[in-house]
């Protein structure tokens, strides 16, 4: 089997995006447009994939890192053969893949046909064309009267007639690596803007080694390259599209899919229904037979099956099967809750872990802590974690029932099966089945009303 070397060409300014970011680096459903791209090198199976750098190249070699890439760096950009030269040294044997970082859409599915009609029509050379309704811009395929590729005109350079072909060049290309790198060598720059044009090594071959071949796919907006934010808006509705088509096709409904949005790399279960004005973020799993949403924003938590989610903020958590969250509940991150829990309205947690069967029902801000099973904290309990200087941990052991408006000045840890007396501010641990009172005791002065009144 060939070698195939993946180069993706991704070191070109940007200058259209009118941003201090790198092009590349702007994200399509959650991930920087490269990392796609990456991504599909990788999926289809690529021996070594490597990325062309230039400007911002510290940036992108940063988002990358820890991945399967190599890098090789293109110091001044002088066009898109020039760009490939650069990757020279590991151009060696077998294909030779080229793609481009700011073209994110395009498909295992596409790419793999690709490289199987040039393999199986032993081409040196294949691109993949389109076709445009509104053409302009690009180079246009000239095929011959059989109807085979002929050569690539670029817009400036067409007649007429050759404008008004549809078919287009992609830049996506193929090639037997030695013949490749013969071409590359080869190419003039003698052209107004004075760069190496990956185009012209499509004529070279087919004028020097052999047949090339024009592959049109039907789904155009695969190549398009992204050049602007409005180009960029325009492929994150492409791509959301793609991404929920693939999840209600698993099983998971969705309610007002368009108001929907959801990242690359989200997973989500069977018989999950997904409430309008949700977002899933990051590396999220949600299980099945849950209930998302609606109005919800979920960023990098596990979620497990059976749970239910509404108007709520959920952050780099992880909720257990059978939960009700909500509504407008806050988990910051590191914030584990178990089986079978309730967290309920303005309820906020944080780096806290609660056992299974715990209720926190309502206006109850849980940080720092640790809290066991079948638990009740009642509405306005504050884990008071803060010393002005340092964190402190509260522990609530199983079976406690906390009363409304108590304050637990960390560190602090509360015996299973105690009670809190409701008002309680409480600076000691309470032991095991005790209960805890915290408060002035109540006095009632007579006939008060009375006098104040008569003395105001």
């Amino acid at each position: 089997m060939d070698k195939l070397t993946t180069i993706i060409l991704a070191a070109g300014y940007g200058k259209r995006m009118k941003s201090k970011l790198p092009k590349v680096l702007h994200k399509i459903s959650g991930a920087p447009m490269i990392q796609h791209v990456v991504d599909l090198a990788l999926e289809i199976g690529s021996d070594e994939t490597v990325c062309v750098v230039g400007h911002g190249r510290e940036l992108v070699e940063a988002s990358l890192k820890n991945q399967k890439v190599k890098f090789a760096v293109q110091e001044v950009q002088l066009g898109t053969g020039h760009a490939v030269k650069a990757a020279q040294d590991f151009i060696n044997e077998g294909l030779v893949l080229v793609l481009f970082g700011d073209a994110p859409l395009l498909s295992a599915l596409t790419l793999n046909a690709f490289i199987e009609n040039h393999k199986a029509g032993k081409y040196k050379a294949s691109l993949i064309s389109t076709n445009f309704e509104d053409p302009s811009g690009y180079g246009r395929i000239i095929r011959d009267k059989s109807g085979k590729f002929d050569r690539i005109v670029e817009h400036k350079d067409a007649t007429l007639d050759q404008l008004k072909i549809t078919e287009i060049n992609s830049g996506i290309g193929l090639f037997d690596a030695s013949i490749l790198m013969t071409a590359l060598n080869a190419l003039k720059n003698n052209n107004k803007q004075g760069e190496y044009y990956l185009t012209d090594v499509f004529e070279y071959v087919k004028d020097h080694h052999g047949a090339v071949d024009a592959f049109v796919i039907n789904h155009s907006y695969e190549v398009i390259g992204i050049n602007d934010r409005l180009t960029l808006a325009e492929a994150e509705k492409y791509h959301q599209s793609l991404i929920k088509k693939h999840w209600m096709l698993e099983g998971v409904t969705m309610i007002s899919p368009e108001s929907i949005y959801i990242e690359k790399y989200v997973t989500i279960g069977q018989d999950t229904i997904i409430e309008q004005g949700t977002m899933l973020k990051g590396k999220t799993v949600i299980g099945e037979d849950c209930n998302i949403g609606p109005y919800s924003e979920i960023i990098d938590t596990k979620i497990g099956n059976e749970v239910k989610v509404k108007h709520s903020t959920l952050l780099e958590s992880s909720i257990d099967d059978r939960t009700v969250v909500g509504p407008y509940a806050y988990l910051r991150p590191k914030s584990i809750v178990g089986k079978d829990c309730k967290i309920g309205d303005f309820v906020e947690v944080k780096n806290t872990t609660i056992g299974d069967c715990t209720k926190i029902s309502h206006l109850t801000y849980v940080g720092d802590g640790k809290v066991g099973n079948n638990v009740n904290l009642g509405c306005g309990v504050v884990f008071v974690n803060y010393d002005g200087v340092n964190k402190h941990l509260t522990v609530i052991e199983d079976d406690v029932f906390v009363g409304c408006n108590t304050n637990l000045i960390a560190p602090v840890t509360v015996g299973r099966e105690a009670y809190i007396a409701a008002g309680s501010t409480i600076t000691e641990d309470v032991p095991e089945k005790a209960l805890a009172i915290a408060r002035e005791r109540q006095v009632n002065k007579t006939d008060w009303s009375n006098k104040y009144l008569k003395k105001k």
